[in-house]
């Protein structure tokens, strides 16, 4: 297994639409960075999010979860109170090949602040926007920018193509399109 370059990512994300839209290079110019790395892509938040609430004094259940454990927001910056986490979607629309991983990490600016983001890896042909978790492990309030760099994505390319992929098994998160909440497959 190897990790794929910045020539790689641009050549996939052209000829095979694997990453809209693409942003060939790294872009600043005053916000935290977001587009094509020297080993990655740095994918953006976009401004729709969904924070965590106790309001309603739900229990947490991924078999069951309740919607009304979120407040639904959109805007250009996003305030996830103290020790509590938002999910939002990704700015970019991704399709994996067949013979590609993919592991996310957190980019340092917001990791510096507190700000932890998880999101499970791409499987084999997974494709959709990317539901983003994004947790503030700080006692103070802690802002997210809208339409700017949230974590990096990493993509490692296998010796060979696996056996079953996402789309083959029919995967519960295949082609998600808005922030997707947790949820149970049916047998």
């Amino acid at each position: 297994m190897s990790i794929k370059s910045d020539r790689w990512i641009e050549q996939m994300a052209i000829q095979h639409k694997m990453i809209e839209p693409f942003e060939s290079k790294q872009n600043h110019n005053g916000k935290i960075s977001y587009g094509v790395s020297s080993y990655g892509y740095d994918l953006r938040v976009s401004d729709e999010y969904k924070i965590f609430t106790n309001v309603n004094n739900s229990i947490v259940d991924p078999k069951h979860f309740d919607e009304r454990s979120f407040v639904n927001f959109r805007g250009d910056i996003c305030i996830i109170p103290p020790n509590s986490f938002a999910l939002a979607r990704s700015v970019e629309y991704f399709r994996i090949p067949r013979n590609i991983l993919t592991l996310c990490v957190g980019k340092s600016t917001y990791a510096r602040c507190g700000i932890i983001v998880n999101v499970t890896p791409f499987e084999p042909e997974w494709e959709g926007f990317v539901t983003l978790e994004i947790s503030n492990t700080t006692p103070l309030p802690a802002k997210i920018y809208s339409n700017e760099g949230l974590c990096q994505v990493l993509f490692f390319e296998s010796d060979e193509v696996c056996r079953t992929s996402y789309k083959d098994k029919a995967g519960k998160y295949q082609a998600q399109t808005g922030i997707t909440l947790p949820k149970m497959k049916d047998n």
